[in-house]
Formats: structure tokens, sequence, C-alpha cells
């Protein structure tokens, strides 16, 4: 078998620094593309937070008055202490999946200490009860339908 002579590589050489480039700027495109989409996303997840926590907050000051005017002000109180420890829940979720990157898919469980303190809480001082602080804990559930329905 005879060999095909090649061609001389000068033509392949003197493209290769400008494919190069062109693949630099593409790369340069494509990384500032995926930063400005990572920090859109970062602040749609800070701002729906902001909402959440906002909607929870009108919602627990509106149970709080209610519950105020038609049962009594000690479990009105209850029900206060209850929605502040939902609100800490709240919080110290959104922090915990806030720091979730893409190595780590763990989500921080010291929130879930909230709702046990709580509990201790109400069994042990007489001056809160069980049901209304419970319920009050809860009032961050509402505030989520609400902020979903409005989103949707």
């Amino acid at each position: 078998m005879s060999q095909v002579p090649r061609k001389s590589s000068k033509k392949r050489d003197r493209f290769q620094p400008i494919s190069q480039a062109l693949l630099q700027a593409l790369l340069a495109i494509d990384s500032e593309a995926v930063n400005t989409a990572e920090q859109k996303s970062i602040e749609d997840y800070a701002q729906i937070q902001r909402r959440l926590l906002f909607a929870t907050l009108i919602v627990s000051l509106a149970v709080f008055t209610i519950t105020a005017f038609v049962f009594s002000l000690f479990v009105a109180r209850s029900l206060l202490v209850g929605a502040i420890a939902g609100v800490l829940y709240l919080r110290l979720l959104a922090r915990s999946v806030a720091n979730l990157n893409g190595y780590s898919r763990r989500v921080n469980r010291s929130q879930l200490l909230v709702p046990v303190v709580l509990v201790v809480a109400a069994s042990r001082f007489s001056q809160l009860e069980f049901l209304p602080a419970f319920l009050g804990f809860l009032l961050y559930k509402p505030a989520l339908l609400i902020q979903a329905i409005l989103d949707a």
C-alpha cells in the first residue's frame, strides 16, 4: 500500500489561535449567562422568602387579634408565642435551604428543635396553653397556601 502524502499542517496551525480565542469567548459568554441566571434565582428566592415571612406575620397578627376578642388574652398570648415559634422555624428552615449547594443535599435539622422546645415549654409553664400555642405554630401553613395561590 502506498501512503498518501499529507498536506502540510501550516493551514491548521494558522487557524488554531482563532479557534482557541473563539472557544474562550464562548465559554466566557456561557459562564456569564450562568452567573446571571444564578444571581436571578438567588434574588427570586430571597423575594419569595420575604413575602412568605410577611404573609406569615400578617396571618399571625390577624388570628391573634381575632383570638383576643373572641376568646381571652391568655389564649391569644399562647397563640402569639406559637406564631413566633412558627416564624422562627420558617426562618431557620429557609436559611438551611439557602445553604444547600451542589455538593450537600442535607437540610440542617436545627429547626426541628423549635417545635420540641415549644411543646416542652407549653407542658412546663402554666402561663402557656398547649393547643393555642401549637395552632399558632402552624399558622405559617395558611401563609404558605396564600403565597401559592397568589403565585399561581
